[in-house]
């Protein structure tokens, strides 16, 4: 397999813009209204369609509005309103571990730092980032899903592969200011363009400049 070809940082940044211009509307797809919602839907969406969660929190939002209400809840009560969420069990788990945590430790609040909310259960760097970005406007980083891995691969924004490695790449590529609305204007291109397993690089704005690394096929 050929190595990787890594744009220079003036034609990454110039790959970024673009989709930005490209994506200017890109946000967040999980249906939330404060931070908790935004909490238990990034627990629920691991490896599951966002999609697929909204329609699980749409009815999960109704019966359950604090940390307490989760804390003190049956797991199978809670489980009746999902379906079609992968490990569902382990995630519902995961939710009323972490409220607990927070009526015991923060005062029933979703905690607002990277620090606190990787404590808890359910919550890696990418969820907390998603969190700080979309329920307290706070820019601590760029969180890095499968979509926006298999672009900045392929586009060649980094050769790692591992999250928290592309994470820093991005981050010396892009200002603080656009951290948050450049991972989800790569998320929607990696949703709608630079699919997988075979990217539509016909429909590509990036195409001329895009060294494809990985790509075996495309349409």
């Amino acid at each position: 397999m050929p190595e990787s070809k890594l744009l220079d940082k003036e034609s990454a940044k110039k790959a970024l813009e673009l989709l930005k211009k490209e994506y200017p509307g890109a946000k967040e797809i999980l249906k939330f209204s404060n931070p908790l919602e935004m909490m238990v839907a990034i627990i629920l969406a691991a490896r599951s369609r966002d999609e697929t969660v909204n329609k699980c929190t749409t009815e999960i939002f109704k019966h359950y509005t604090t940390a307490k209400d989760y804390a003190n809840a049956n797991p199978k009560d809670i489980l009746k309103h999902i379906h079609g969420i992968l490990f569902a069990g382990n995630k519902v788990a995961s939710i009323i571990k972490a409220c607990k945590l927070i009526e015991e430790r923060h005062g029933g609040k979703v905690p607002n730092s990277m620090e606190e909310l990787v404590e808890l259960p359910g919550i890696g760097r990418k969820s907390a980032n998603t969190i700080l970005i979309n329920a307290f406007g706070i820019a601590e980083g760029i969180p890095v899903d499968t979509h926006v891995n298999r672009v900045s691969l392929r586009l060649g924004l980094s050769k790692s592969a591992k999250p928290d490695e592309m994470e820093l790449d991005l981050m010396r590529l892009v200002d603080r200011k656009d951290w948050g609305r450049i991972a989800y204007a790569i998320k929607f291109h990696g949703r709608a363009v630079c699919q997988a397993p075979t990217p539509i690089c016909s429909k590509c704005t990036l195409n001329k400049i895009c060294p494809k690394n990985g790509v075996t096929a495309n349409k």
